[in-house]
């Protein structure tokens, strides 16, 4: 008899851990289905700008993610020095300066900027500066904008300064990061569609400031010219773009 309820004791756990098995397989297979169907649905419902955690392992990591490869993707940006030939309001934009800049080329560009808050125009007349030069041309209320004039800001945005190169610096020279012995090595700058395409801009712009000595940096990099260091005249620790 003991024997007896002991097999049927074990017959029961037997049966019993069976049932649980298949059960339990069951329910893991239907909770899996179930949450991850509905999580890649509330994923892509509510967080769409971000991607989805269902498909994030079989996307590519950008390679501007770490310093090297943000100091890789500055180098295809032209930055050029450049100098102001003259200035002028723009007619139809009241906070909009119009600018002919030369930065080497056979005739001036036309460059639009945000600074009549800023900087009062006199301030700009003759001015050495740097420039951005192979962004995608934009239309600024009427006027074909090819470039953009690099400045610093504070925090709050309250004060701007423009960048701008040692007096000595020649019109067209191209800027570069790093120490002195890198500017033979400078890769190619990209064409102006690969800089929207890449947004190889928006990667770079995040890591542009100046240190404590106004020195225009990228991250540890100094941008410099061929005769010295690019600043500004007075904000310290401040955001460039």
């Amino acid at each position: 008899m003991f024997l007896s309820f002991l097999s049927l004791s074990h017959l029961s756990i037997h049966k019993m851990a069976n049932i649980l098995k298949g059960g339990s397989v069951f329910m893991l297979s239907f909770f899996s289905s179930r949450t991850s169907s509905t999580h890649c649905s509330f994923r892509s419902k509510t967080l769409s700008r971000f991607p989805s955690y269902c498909t994030v392992a079989s996307e590519p990591v950008p390679e501007a993610t770490n310093n090297g490869g943000v100091r890789d993707s500055a180098g295809l940006l032209d930055i050029r020095v450049g100098r102001i030939l003259r200035a002028w309001k723009h007619d139809e934009a009241e906070t909009l300066y119009v600018e002919e800049v030369d930065i080497g080329e056979p005739e001036p560009r036309i460059i639009c900027s945000g600074l009549v808050n800023y900087i009062p125009l006199q301030h700009l007349q003759g001015k050495k500066v740097i420039v951005l030069s192979n962004l995608k041309p934009r239309n600024m209320r009427g006027v074909k904008s090819c470039g953009m004039l690099m400045a610093a800001s504070d925090s709050k945005h309250e004060n701007v300064e423009l960048l701008f190169p040692p007096e000595e610096a020649n019109p067209g020279e191209r800027i570069w990061f790093g120490s002195e012995d890198d500017k033979d090595n400078q890769p190619e700058a990209a064409k102006p569609n690969q800089i929207q395409k890449k947004k190889i801009w928006e990667l770079v712009q995040p890591h542009l400031k100046t240190d404590v000595s106004c020195t225009a940096m990228l991250g540890e990099h100094v941008m410099r010219t061929s005769v010295g260091t690019v600043a500004c005249h007075s904000l310290q620790n401040a955001n460039i773009s």
